[in-house]
């Protein structure tokens, strides 16, 4: 099977977010690129249910090279952030309760918590378009400009990363910075927020967190 080893990476990310609760029915969508092709989630597939040989690939330009089903209606945010950002080898986007919920009443995910270091910043808002369209894909390759993630307004988040594993974990850590931000919300106080400086003095910690090497993966910083 074509990219075997990626397909079932990607399965096993989607009944991971979908368990978690962040990919609610058949919301949201997961890809990971390959050389010049990726692969990605098929269309109203329940996750449960989702099997690497479901998963299609396609080449950068859209076109199926082995896709049993109709692709995500987010073909073209995938591939168009691909395009635009060459680091990129996974995006996930998820429709998480927080995270939607944030994006229907701010324009940014501020500086609430130092963990917001781990995407480069406080995140962009993508002004709302309907969803699997062109001018969506644009506005989330704009959102994502020197950041790793960025919300969808009324719609829900995209996080970017290197690999597959990143990409998920980021995408839980992101739906966290958002339920802390909603919560700082509700009380009638206005929430502290880092000052730029110490955001970037995080993302150099964070560069260096965790074991040598890797060993033992790269869990939230404490």
């Amino acid at each position: 099977m074509l990219l075997a080893e990626v397909r079932d990476e990607l399965v096993r990310v989607c009944r991971e977010l979908s368990a978690a609760g962040l990919m609610p029915g058949t919301s949201g969508n997961v890809s990971a690129r390959e050389g010049d092709l990726i692969a990605v989630s098929p269309s109203g597939v329940d996750y449960a249910s989702l099997d690497a040989d479901m998963v299609g690939v396609h080449r950068l330009d859209g076109d199926p090279v082995d896709a049993p089903l109709r692709p995500t209606s987010e073909l073209r945010l995938h591939l168009a952030v691909y395009a635009a950002l060459a680091a990129t080898r996974a995006i996930v986007h998820t429709h998480p309760v927080a995270a939607t919920a944030l994006s229907t009443v701010a324009d940014e995910l501020p500086a609430i918590h130092y963990q917001v270091a781990m995407f480069g910043g406080p995140l962009a808002v993508a002004p709302y378009a309907t969803y699997g369209s062109d001018e969506l894909a644009a506005n989330v390759v704009a959102a994502l400009r020197e950041r790793t993630a960025c919300l969808m307004a009324n719609h829900g988040a995209v996080v970017v990363a290197p690999d597959l594993r990143a990409a998920g974990t980021g995408s839980r850590q992101l739906e966290w910075l958002c339920d802390v931000y909603l919560r700082a919300l509700s009380v009638p106080l206005t929430p502290r927020l880092l000052p730029a400086d110490e955001i970037e003095l995080v993302a150099g910690k964070l560069a260096r967190y965790g074991q040598p090497g890797g060993a033992g993966g790269r869990p939230p910083a404490s």
